[in-house]
């Protein structure tokens, strides 16, 4: 089973592909930034996620993906903003036919580092000991998208972690 993480942004969107091997053993595959410069208008924005996150899917062939719960914060604009980007990488997923899941960020930093208060240092410093791994390979912006993608797994695997798998979008 191979699981595709994402951390949506407009700006920077990380990704983590996580496999599930026939052993029972998770492997990263591949992980990294689809980066978008703030002088893009959102338009071309959303049309570089769409491509990357299909590319992603053709390349790594996933059964699901995984994305972070939204938070609203104070900021409306900022809100609305993450809300496009989410419904680009949701419709780029969707046109795939990839089922999307969904997970708080504290449940998936938990999942991968045992603290959901975790920050993208120590989440890195984690994956990179557990999967044997050298911490510079995994970019701090895919580091929610990897532990959102562990999240998944270990749900799947173990159901008495929490409530079940997470909400499907």
């Amino acid at each position: 089973m191979v699981v595709l993480g994402i951390d949506p942004a407009i700006r920077t969107t990380g990704y983590g592909v996580i496999e599930l091997t026939p052993a029972g053993k998770c492997k990263i595959l591949d992980c990294g930034v689809i980066a978008n410069s703030p002088r893009l208008p959102h338009t071309e924005c959303l049309r570089r996620l769409y491509g990357g996150i299909s590319e992603l899917v053709s390349l790594w062939h996933p059964e699901c993906a995984v994305l972070e719960e939204p938070f609203v914060g104070k900021n409306s604009k900022t809100a609305i903003i993450l809300g496009m980007a989410r419904g680009g990488i949701l419709a780029a997923l969707a046109n795939n036919q990839i089922p999307a899941f969904a997970y708080t960020p504290s449940v998936a930093k938990r999942a991968a580092t045992g603290s959901g208060s975790a920050d993208k240092e120590r989440i890195a410093f984690i994956l990179a000991a557990e999967f044997g791994i050298g911490v510079e390979n995994i970019p701090l912006d895919s580091t929610d998208a990897l532990a959102l993608a562990l999240c998944h797994i270990q749900r799947l695997q173990h159901p008495e972690l929490g409530p079940g798998i997470g909400k499907q979008l």
